[in-house]
């Protein structure tokens, strides 16, 4: 009775499996990362068989590549890059996890981890700063652009400066007048203490809202 309940999930190559971590980044410069564990879990109410393969198995060795797992349980697989050379840089490898239940052979169900090896630790984290950085710099540049087009349309539709200029040059000179950050002895609330930098911003643009007013 219990082999008919289940029956329909094992159907051939749709059992889902439940893999962590799914890619797998080593560096070169950090041997510990060399090192990789992969975790199998199993939440079903009958046991897993499972294997590993690889698309370049001489570039890592993996421990227990067979074996199973208990129903509700789970299962670490460690796997070791053995040959970090600079030519490997940016390959993508691919692993396939397979799983079967223990009394047949038929692959009940699979997922792929890519593994990538790539030269250094720090260099990925700056390289990921500097996009971060660069992101930034096109909105900041973007924003003051609009402000720019809009100005000749304030020009023409009045003859002094519109609402919504005189709004926003408000709202910088509130800014700079609020308390910077870390002014502990201000009696203003602390979500309204502004950084060096916001404060930059609003005399920046206050600065070109004057130049507007001026010219109008």
């Amino acid at each position: 009775m219990q082999q008919q309940k289940r029956q329909p999930e094992l159907v051939e190559g749709n059992l889902p499996v439940f893999v962590f971590p799914t890619e797998l980044i080593f560096y070169a410069d950090d041997q510990s990362t060399h090192k990789q564990v992969l975790t199998l879990y199993n939440p079903y109410e009958f046991a897993l068989k499972f294997k590993v393969l690889c698309t370049t198995p001489n570039k890592y060795v993996v421990v227990d590549a067979t074996g199973a797992v208990k129903p509700q349980c789970c299962v670490d697989i460690v796997i070791r890059h053995r040959d970090v050379r600079a030519s490997y840089y940016g390959v993508i490898d691919k692993f396939r996890l397979q799983v079967s239940e223990q009394s047949q052979r038929k692959a009940l169900g699979k997922k792929e981890i890519i593994a990538t090896l790539l030269p250094s630790a720090k260099e990925q984290q700056q390289q990921k700063e500097e996009e971060e950085k660069r992101i930034k710099e096109h909105l900041a540049e973007s924003v003051f652009f609009e402000q720019t087009l809009c100005q000749p349309e304030n020009r023409t539709a009045s003859s002094g400066p519109s609402l919504l200029t005189v709004f926003l040059g408000v709202v910088c000179v509130a800014a700079l007048m609020l308390p910077t950050l870390g002014d502990m002895e201000s009696l203003v609330p602390l979500y309204l203490h502004l950084s060096v930098n916001q404060k930059l911003v609003a005399a920046y643009v206050l600065g070109l809202i004057t130049m507007v007013i001026l010219r109008t």
